[in-house]
């Protein structure tokens, strides 16, 4: 009869460990499935940017056909951002799209035409609505890595990621420049040009005859 005990308690240590065990192992499984969630979140919007902007560059190059070296950069910094083949590859290609387009805002500046364009104003709010997203979702991506990571390192999840051969995930990383959002504000300067005429002509008004001085 004791040894019948002894056996139901070994048998019943076994179960709940092993139930601990597998709950340990799906634990790992969903977290690891979060992560890869959240990053497809940011390729879908990485992608996204990236194609906005061979119509972006188009639509520069009609008022600013010289900007060579500009347009180049911005081609360039595309096709790095599409041909990332890892994570870091894709941050440091999506840090160098924005200083790029940064570049690319910044020529855009000197063209008032341009920056009248509809087009090109509508190129530029859909850039920062996707510029918006990316931000988010480094921010949903990052910390479902941390999550991640933490349980491949702390007690008793370590044991299993360790037999299970579960490998860390890299964060999303963005430097400064990769932070800041790709905006130029041109109401200031278009709102600025109507004024400094209207200036203008109130300092040239000739004075009416007969009008008698102040």
């Amino acid at each position: 009869m004791t040894a019948i005990i002894i056996i139901a308690v070994i048998a019943v240590v076994i179960v709940v460990l092993a139930l601990i065990l597998f709950g340990m192992y799906n634990g790992l499984i969903r977290s690891r499935n979060r992560v890869k969630e959240a990053w497809s979140g940011i390729d879908v919007q990485l992608r996204r940017r990236a194609s906005l902007v061979p119509n972006l560059v188009e639509t520069v190059k009609g008022y600013a056909s010289h900007e060579r070296e500009t347009f180049e950069e911005v081609t360039r910094a595309r096709s790095a951002v599409e041909q990332a083949g890892s994570i870091p590859d894709a941050a440091a290609a999506n840090n160098m799209l924005t200083g790029a387009l940064r570049h690319l805002f910044a020529v855009a500046e000197n063209y008032p035409q341009l920056r009248a364009s509809e087009n090109f104003m509508n190129l530029q709010t859909e850039l920062s609505d996707i510029e918006e997203k990316i931000a988010f979702s480094r921010q949903f991506y990052n910390t479902n890595v941390l999550d991640y990571n933490n349980r491949l390192q702390t007690v008793p999840t370590v044991f299993i990621a360790n037999m299970f051969g579960f490998q860390r995930e890299e964060f999303f990383e963005a430097d400064e420049e990769g932070r800041a959002e790709v905006r130029v504000d041109f109401t200031g300067a278009q709102a600025a040009a109507p004024a400094a005429g209207a200036a203008d002509s109130t300092e040239t008004q000739p004075e009416q005859p007969g009008q008698q001085p102040s």
